[in-house]
């Protein structure tokens, strides 16, 4: 009688450990899923972002690339305080010629149309304290994830993952060597419009050859794995 009482609160035991692991775990996706959802990934994959990078609408494509480029190059050849400066000067310029030009027309017309931009005036601009709210936690989450991936990397959680970061910070050495900060956004900007149309008509030649990259990066890296001493090889969560 004594062993069977015992056998079945063992049972309940092992069962109340499993479940939960198992709600820990299902938190634990739950936030994965959360933080994906808010990532920026999920907005560069957007519906609006895709369709402007794969140029459905030339004319508006072409405007926010000529605009980002613009900028850019503007910033390379002079200091953000110009210009922002300029730009800001640019804007007064029109909104003030446009006003006067307006009261003209309503001095000759001897009308009452009112201000010109009375319409955007009359606009709530304000941020609602849940916006404001919502995007102050998206950023907490990003800054505490980022925060723990570098304290693995640094402290050397993960030897494998460690070594990598190695070599992708010397080969940025070199590149930092070749190009500045601005030459490499102009880069990404012009990447950014020209890669996504190439890679929608050339997809599966691309699809054949990264797969054939990725096997071999994965079978070198697990080859490495095997010669490292076995103290320090990649060990999986139980």
């Amino acid at each position: 009688m004594a062993d069977s009482m015992t056998q079945s609160a063992q049972i309940s035991s092992s069962q109340g450990l499993a479940d939960g692991q198992n709600s820990v775990a299902a938190k634990d996706s739950k936030m994965s899923d959360s933080f994906l959802s808010s990532s920026p990934v999920s907005l560069i994959q957007s519906p609006e972002v895709k369709d402007l990078v794969h140029w459905r609408d030339p004319k508006k494509s072409g405007v926010v690339f000529g605009l980002s480029l613009l900028t850019l190059l503007s910033l390379a050849a002079f200091s953000v305080i110009s210009v922002v400066s300029y730009l800001l000067l640019a804007l007064l310029c029109v909104t003030i010629s446009f006003r006067i030009y307006k009261a003209v027309v309503q001095a000759v017309q001897k009308s009452d149309d009112g201000h010109p931009f009375k319409a955007l005036m009359e606009k709530d601009v304000s941020v609602p304290p849940e916006t404001f709210r919502k995007h102050v936690d998206a950023s907490l989450t990003h800054i505490n994830r980022l925060l723990k991936q570098l304290r693995k990397l640094f402290l050397v959680e993960d030897l494998i993952d460690s070594l990598k970061l190695a070599v992708v910070m010397w080969l940025l050495t070199y590149v930092g060597a070749v190009f500045n900060g601005i030459t490499i956004l102009i880069l990404a900007d012009i990447l950014l419009f020209a890669v996504p149309p190439f890679y929608e008509k050339n997809k599966t030649q691309i699809d054949r050859y990264m797969e054939i990259a990725r096997t071999q990066v994965n079978t070198t890296m697990a080859k490495l794995q095997e010669k490292l001493p076995g103290a320090i090889k990649r060990t999986k969560a139980e």
